[in-house]
């Protein structure tokens, strides 16, 4: 292939090894996949030219995914520089690169561009990318861009993305910025120099669900801010220095479910603040599941108790023990505490699944189906444990048959009935059960492994894919620790294999309450959220003891935390108290993931 640019004048081949095997049978023409400069690296479809002393982009194959044009001395692109480069989705020029501008349609052809990010781009004139109109990410990251107008975006009909974090933007077109971009739902200014927000930014923008502000230097937010944003369901204002909120700012969100004012000196907040926002996220799923675990807790409790009360003459009172109502109801509660516990990970987990996986597809549970669902959950919980007490003929003594009162393995005694009964909790609700949850870590982990796009450096995608992983291990590794033991039990038993009562014992008190035991560690203790509010309490502790020593100082302390993916409530009442607000050292208060980041 020969270069557009007569400075280009040594080339290599950049194969796809998977492509040259597939063509290797094909006829010459086909074979050479592209021809690069002779000093640029190619990984794969990767065609990275740092420090090449390049002063145009270079004419390259058409199957080339990522560009990294950095350190180099390109200070515009012209409209053919792109010219047949049809997969390219990502284009970096460096933090020490000197890319100032793009001439109008300079995009035509690489209609795939996705990421444009760690560039010196100043300003993207009008039009730049009209022919790009089945673009739906456009990510302009780490770039020097100061100012933008509606004009920027023509032609992109179908985007649905458009971040433009860490530039030095320092006010937002007073002109509808969305009028060319009809499909966006996701606006993320992250980073930037923004001072204040005005309506007129945001009147064309009715189907913007996400809002990200995030560390700008907005003081003051106008009461109307945000009403043409009637869809919005997530808006993160969190690290700016807005000290004072409008009442009735939030008035027209009311679909809102997510929002974090973290990190703002905001000096009070008024009692009806937040009467509007009826659909702020709290931590229904986080008590239901808490309350499960309390009953596991319980009935080991009891168990416990009842151990002590026979210690030393068990065998006495060992048949009696195991035919009493004691026995009877403390076995329903264990099932009980597992069922629910079992299913309402399983929700949680297939909530996270759609959120992550299909992020702009609208799939998340209102209030009204989050409660049902929870209320569901419950009922079915109670009938499966309480069944075999309501019809003692066909179930027998289902409870009773071993001392801890839970009908883990099958007896001779048993009824066919109360034997399928068994099989069909812990070998069909219970293993179907992990196996979603399996697979739908497994699954979000390679969509966010597959998305995980925006990192600038190889060893920082790694690591932020590492905490990933290693979250999403733990997750599932404790689900394993707990049930597959309990499946192999359930298996064995069917098979007619003798297994000690010791055995059943062992497995019940100290294997099956391994959830109940880390979910609250898992779910809470170790999440973003809960780590921010230790921090901030710390953080807080610190100013105390500066503002004793030094005298007055104002502290920075989060308004809001939220806590992904939990269902929807009312903020309760008592959260309303004007006396809550009075400190803001003392402003802190949790309503609610996740995204998706999406973003871990």
């Amino acid at each position: 292939m020969t270069s557009w640019y007569p400075f280009v004048t040594e080339t290599s081949e950049c194969c796809n090894p998977i492509f040259k095997a597939v063509t290797s049978a094909l006829s010459a023409e086909f074979q050479m996949v592209g021809s690069v400069p002779m000093q640029c690296l190619c990984r794969g479809l990767e065609l990275d030219c740092d420090e090449t002393n390049l002063r145009a982009v270079p004419s390259v194959s058409s199957n080339v995914t990522l560009m990294c044009l950095q350190n180099n001395k390109i200070r515009s692109v012209s409209v053919y520089a792109f010219r047949g480069l049809y997969s390219l989705t990502k284009l970096q020029n460096g933090r020490k690169g000197i890319l100032h501008t793009f001439e109008s349609s300079a995009f035509a052809t690489i209609g795939n561009l996705r990421y444009l990010s760690h560039n010196r781009i100043t300003f993207l004139k009008p039009g730049v990318f009209e022919d790009l109109h089945r673009l739906e990410w456009l990510i302009i990251e780490e770039n020097h861009l100061s100012r933008i107008s509606p004009l920027t975006f023509y032609g992109l009909n179908s985007l649905i993305l458009l971040a433009l974090m860490n530039n030095v933007l320092t006010r937002l077109p007073d002109k509808p910025l969305c009028q060319h971009m009809p499909r966006l739902h996701w606006l993320d200014f992250e980073g930037n120099h923004i001072h204040n927000l005005r309506n007129l930014t945001f009147i064309s923008c009715s189907n913007l669900t996400v809002l990200v502000m995030r560390k700008n230097k907005i003081n003051h937010l106008g009461e109307n801010t945000f009403a043409p944003l009637q869809k919005l369901d997530e808006l993160d204002l969190g690290s700016n220095k807005i000290e004072n909120l409008s009442p009735l700012v939030f008035k027209d969100l009311k679909e809102l479910s997510q929002l974090n004012l973290s990190y703002n000196p905001i000096q009070k907040i008024q009692a009806n603040q937040f009467d509007y926002l009826v659909k702020l996220k709290s931590l229904w799923n986080v008590l239901d599941d808490i309350s499960a675990d309390c009953l596991m807790g319980i009935y080991l409790f009891l168990i416990g108790a009842f151990d002590l009360k026979f210690r030393g003459e068990y065998n006495k009172h060992a048949q009696l023990w195991m035919e009493s109502i004691h026995c009877q109801l403390l076995g329903s509660l264990a099932i009980l505490s597992t069922e629910v516990s079992v299913l309402l990970l399983t929700f949680l987990t297939v909530e996270k699944y759609i959120c992550i996986v299909y992020p702009f597809r609208c799939l998340r549970p209102g209030k009204c189906r989050t409660i049902t669902v929870l209320i569901l959950i419950w009922i079915i919980g109670f009938i499966v444990a309480f069944i075999p007490l309501s019809n003692k003929e066909f179930f027998k003594n289902y409870y009773g048959t071993n001392g801890v009162c839970f009908p883990l393995h099958s007896e001779d005694t048993e009824s066919i009935g109360a034997q399928i009964y068994s099989v069909a909790i812990f070998l069909g609700i219970n293993l179907a059960a992990f196996i979603i949850i399996v697979f739908s870590y497994g699954s979000m982990f390679y969509s966010i492994h597959q998305s995980a796009i925006t990192a600038t450096k190889v060893r920082n995608q790694v690591r932020k894919e590492m905490i990933l992983a290693k979250r999403f291990f733990f997750i599932v590794f404790t689900d394993a620790l707990c049930w597959i033991p309990i499946f192999i039990l359930k298996f064995l038993s069917l098979l007619q294999v003798e297994i000690p009562g010791t055995i059943t014992s062992w497995v019940v008190i100290f294997i099956l309450p391994i959830n109940s035991a880390l979910n609250p560690i898992l779910y809470t203790l170790t999440t973003r959220p809960f780590k921010e509010m230790i921090h901030q309490f710390w953080y807080n502790y610190r100013q105390r003891r500066s503002i004793d020593s030094k005298g007055s100082q104002k502290t920075y302390a989060p308004s809001f935390i939220w806590v992904e993916m939990w269902p929807l409530q009312e903020m309760p009442s008592e959260l309303m108290k004007p006396a809550l607000f009075t400190d803001p050292c003392e402003l802190s208060l949790i309503s609610q993931s996740t995204r998706l980041n999406s973003y871990s």
